[in-house]
């Protein structure tokens, strides 16, 4: 009874989540947008009130998952950054406490809010690029380069470097093509976004290198005298193993 249970949730829970993918996808992007204007320039009332309709809507999503999941630790252990965007924005509605406000202005807050919220545009660019890997690895480089460099802007300005937001992604462009600047981040949490912005920018060189390596090799290989094999190569090499092969077998049958 328990199992069958268990496994009503699952169906219920796989329904409801390919119900709302392309909401929560679209949605997600929106967010990340939004994230990216109110870092740089702020956001109006109007776009405020977007900014919260969406946070809610993500938490309805995430509080009926959770009751549905079967595994609830494991469901938040799977989605705790998740969790961390959802938490976040919970300092915008209730600014009107004091002690909020001041949370809100702390820098570390918005390093959070930047890595907790690129968490989910990660998930909502997978879930549409799909098996695009290639096309997956180039767009969320841009949405790493642009949203990183809001809050290179947000947490570092007016330091050198960092006092416009072109600048910020010039200098964001740089770190994720590990070129690298003369500029460098002052405040604790800016040099902790710029580390993180590295790493991405090193995962994503070494990623980048190698299917470009394959590419050209399968270029060359589509060549008659490339020195590499290529799909074409291999399949007449097929045609003849089966030949030689036919061939041994009746040769076989006629000395039997």
């Amino acid at each position: 009874m328990k199992k069958e249970l268990q496994r009503e949730r699952n169906r219920l829970l796989y329904s409801i989540d390919r119900l709302l993918d392309g909401p929560m996808i679209f949605l997600g992007f929106v967010w990340l947008v939004l994230l990216i204007v109110d870092l740089i320039w702020g956001l109006s009332k109007t776009l405020d009130y977007i900014s919260i309709g969406i946070w809610i809507l993500f938490i309805i999503d995430f509080i009926v998952k959770f009751i549905l999941a079967p595994a609830k630790l494991n469901y938040v252990k799977k989605n705790w950054l998740t969790a961390i965007s959802l938490i976040i924005p919970a300092l915008r509605v209730f600014r009107i406490f004091r002690f909020l406000r001041v949370l809100r202005s702390l820098r570390g807050l918005r390093l959070v809010r930047i890595v907790s919220s690129l968490n989910r545009s990660m998930k909502s660019l997978g879930a549409t690029m799909k098996r695009r890997a290639f096309g997956y690895v180039v767009l969320l480089s841009l949405v790493v380069t642009f949203t990183g460099a809001a809050g290179m802007f947000a947490i570092e300005k007016p330091a050198p470097g960092f006092d416009s937001y072109g600048m910020a992604l010039w200098w964001t462009a740089m770190r994720v093509t590990t070129a690298g600047s003369e500029y460098s981040p002052t405040t604790p949490e800016g040099r902790g976004l710029a580390f993180l912005i590295t790493l991405f920018g090193f995962a994503i060189f070494g990623y980048v290198t190698a299917t470009l390596a394959t590419f050209f090799i399968g270029r060359d290989a589509e060549e008659k005298d490339a020195p590499v094999a290529g799909a074409q190569d291999v399949a007449e090499l097929r045609k003849e193993i089966a030949l030689l092969t036919r061939m041994i077998n009746e040769m076989k049958e006629k000395l039997a």
